[in-house]
């Protein structure tokens, strides 16, 4: 189950008249719905990407608003135990684009990896939606508009997960063109993908995500792995509990900066795969629906 946060990470920092200051508790998702959106931005490390991420973000969301008064929505970044200042560059960038208010910093005292970012983040969310949405910027924002109207479609009593997806820019100028070695890792890993019981999406690893509120605090009450392949068990878990799964096509373009390794990421991924496959089949993890207190 996801590590429970330490003292220092049950508050978040926001700022105030230029200063950063500690401010009450986190929220739980266990808790009513107070906003419409919350949007988790998991960020280690990322000072030269993340303002431009806040800047796109800010004007689609400060739009929203204008357009709707009852749009309300909030901004968690996830500070994943970074070296840098990732934090007061968030902050900073949240004064300068009118959302100091919207925008708040949760701050991991040790790096725990993607996934854990994202967990910690939503398991505070007071969002309807809550959408998961990489630091560096490479999804156009407005195109969570999409998203939704999806989600407003497939959504069964109150569950629903919607995904960005990139497929259909394989072969333009918006992908990076791969190599021989990443093309076959790729293909392995879809393929594994299958072997797992993950069948029918064709994106899983796109860093925007859209889930309802409920299906966020079932599937993120249950998440185990913390790193690259969160996402393969957070739809896996979708899967487990029948959730309504859909595909949207997203404006995607290549952002410098990555901090994947090719070769060792790919080992990592795939002995993570291997371990959430014996994990489930042999009944290592349990799977509670924190809604029903029912064990899987």
């Amino acid at each position: 189950k996801p590590r429970l946060p330490t003292k220092g990470e049950q508050y978040y920092y926001t700022t105030s008249k230029d200063r950063f200051t500690t401010s009450n508790s986190v929220s739980s998702i266990r808790d009513p719905c107070e906003l419409t959106l919350t949007v988790v931005v998991p960020a280690y490390n990322e000072t030269e990407r993340l303002p431009i991420m806040i800047e796109d973000a800010a004007e689609y969301l400060k739009d929203e608003n204008q357009r709707d008064p009852d749009f309300k929505y909030e901004i968690i970044i996830v500070d994943d135990g970074s070296k840098d200042n990732t934090s007061e560059t968030a902050l900073r960038s949240a004064e300068q684009y009118g959302i100091k208010e919207h925008l708040k910093v949760i701050k991991l005292e040790l790096n725990r990896g993607k996934g854990g970012a994202v967990t910690q983040g939503t398991l505070a969310a007071r969002g309807k939606y809550i959408l998961f949405a990489d630091a560096d910027g490479a999804t156009k924002f407005s195109d969570i508009e999409h998203l939704v109207k999806r989600m407003d479609q497939v959504i069964d009593q109150g569950q629903g997960v919607v995904i960005g997806s990139r497929t259909h820019l394989e072969g333009t100028g918006a992908v990076v063109k791969r190599t021989a070695l990443r093309s076959f890792l790729m293909m392995g890993f879809h393929t594994y993908l299958n072997i797992l019981g993950i069948r029918g999406i064709r994106d899983t690893q796109c860093g925007f995500k859209l889930f309802s509120r409920k299906s966020a605090h079932i599937i993120f009450t249950n998440l185990h792995t913390e790193r690259w392949i969160f996402d393969i068990e957070a739809l896996l878990l979708a899967k487990l509990f029948k959730m309504p799964i859909a595909e949207v096509n997203v404006n995607w373009h290549e952002v410098a900066g990555s901090k994947i390794n090719i070769i060792r990421d790919a080992i990592r991924m795939a002995l993570d795969l291997l371990m959430i496959r014996l994990c489930y089949s042999a009944g290592v993890w349990k799977v509670t629906n924190p809604l029903l207190s029912k064990v899987k």
